[in-house]
Formats: structure tokens, C-alpha cells, sequence
């Protein structure tokens, strides 16, 4: 019954669209699951993700779930995840395309996962990692383990929304360093993020990856912005 009431006088909206969701959809509406921009890159090895690494980083796979275009259903999804704390928004999205990365070849070797980290400072002032839920799902899907010890952020920046586009290519290599191990020697490691845009912030932290004696890398990201 308080449920029931609960539902009347503070009823859930869609985490995109912001429409009273129905009593069978969970954050995200139908009508907006069915037009979320899906990019099918898992079908294709070279596709427009994996074309932004050439000539920058060796990778073995690069796959986006989500095309990003400013003001659309997608822009409103990372906005909500990424600033309003819905993480509930990256376990949905996690779920639905680890389905998709099963049937990728090149990523039934992984051995660890490892989300973009924010700087220290950054993690206590949102006091969460935008991209953890996501992460965390595509963990469990695919039944691997998290490793949040190796990939460190040692800079303290602006946030990436207050730059231009030419400032976000000028991410200095220096502002991650990798802490690993022997244990982490020779293995595959996939890299996470929300939203690859000119790719330098992958590039940085793939680069200190690809530190790591034997070391292999693939990139999973929520959504790929088409600017």
C-alpha cells in the first residue's frame, strides 16, 4: 500500500526523457529504449572507435554502445549519470550491451577491467566514478574481475565539460601512471569509459597499459560522440 502511494505522489521518470515511466520499465521508458542511437560497432573489428586509435595505441578491440550527439536522448543519459549520481542509469546500460560483448572473440581472454579513475580530489568533491555501474555490470557479465589498483590519475584537471575540443587533445601522457605487479604481467586488460570524444584521455591511460610487460588492451566506452 505505501508503495502504491509512494508511487501516486512522487511517481519515476524516465532518466532520459523525464515522462512518467510505466509500472513494467525500469529508469529509461520504453519509447526511449527502443530510439537510443546504438552505434553495432561489436559486429564490426574495424569500426569508427577503433579507426580514432590508428597510428596512437595497439589495441585488440574498441567498441562504443551508444552514438553521443548534443541534446539528444544519449547527452541526457551521461548528463544524469555523470552529474545527477543516477548510477542506476550505467547498471542498465552495463547489462543490456555485455550481452552484445559476449559474442565478441577478442574479449573472452580478459583477464581485468579497469575503469578511467577520476583524481583523488575529483572523487571526493562528486563522491563517485561516473563510469563504476557500467563497469561493474560489464564485470559481472562477463564474470572478470575489476582492478582499480593499476590505472592512477596523478593531475588535478578542469572538467572535461568546461573544455574545448582543442584543449581535450592537449591531456598530457603524464596525468595517469599504471602501479602494477608481476602478477599483472602478460595479461589482457579492458580500459572503460563514458564517452570517447578526440580519445586522448584513452590514449593516455592506454599508453601506461601498454607499460605493463606483455600487456594487451581493449576499449569499451558507454557512448562515442559523432563531433
Amino acid at each position: 500500500m505505501l508503495k502504491k502511494l509512494l508511487k501516486i505522489f512522487f511517481p519515476q521518470i524516465c532518466s532520459s526523457c523525464s515522462y512518467i515511466i510505466l509500472e513494467n520499465e525500469n529508469f529509461i521508458c520504453t519509447h526511449c529504449r527502443h530510439n537510443l542511437p546504438l552505434t553495432n560497432f561489436h559486429l564490426l573489428q574495424e569500426n569508427e572507435g577503433f579507426k580514432k586509435f590508428y597510428g596512437r595505441l595497439n589495441l585488440n578491440h574498441v567498441s562504443s554502445m551508444l552514438f553521443y550527439n548534443k541534446k539528444g536522448i544519449v547527452q541526457k543519459l551521461i548528463h544524469n549519470l555523470k552529474y545527477k549520481n543516477h548510477q542506476e542509469i550505467g547498471t542498465i546500460l552495463g547489462n543490456w550491451y555485455v550481452e552484445d560483448l559476449k559474442e565478441i572473440e577478442s574479449l573472452k581472454n580478459i583477464d581485468f577491467i579497469i575503469p578511467v579513475p577520476l583524481h583523488n580530489k575529483r572523487l571526493k568533491e562528486r563522491g563517485y566514478n561516473q563510469v563504476s555501474s557500467f563497469c561493474e555490470a560489464i564485470a559481472m557479465g562477463l564474470d572478470k574481475n575489476i582492478e582499480k589498483s593499476i590505472l592512477f590519475r596523478d593531475e588535478y584537471n578542469i572538467s572535461q565539460s568546461k573544455k574545448n575540443l582543442v584543449n581535450r587533445n592537449l591531456i598530457s601522457h603524464t596525468t595517469f601512471n599504471a602501479n602494477y605487479l608481476e602478477m599483472h604481467h602478460n595479461k589482457h586488460f579492458l580500459l572503460i569509459d563514458d564517452v570517447l570524444t578526440t580519445g586522448a584521455t584513452l590514449e593516455a591511460c592506454g599508453s601506461e597499459i601498454l607499460k605493463i610487460p606483455g600487456s594487451k588492451l581493449s576499449i569499451v566506452t558507454i557512448a562515442m560522440s559523432m563531433s
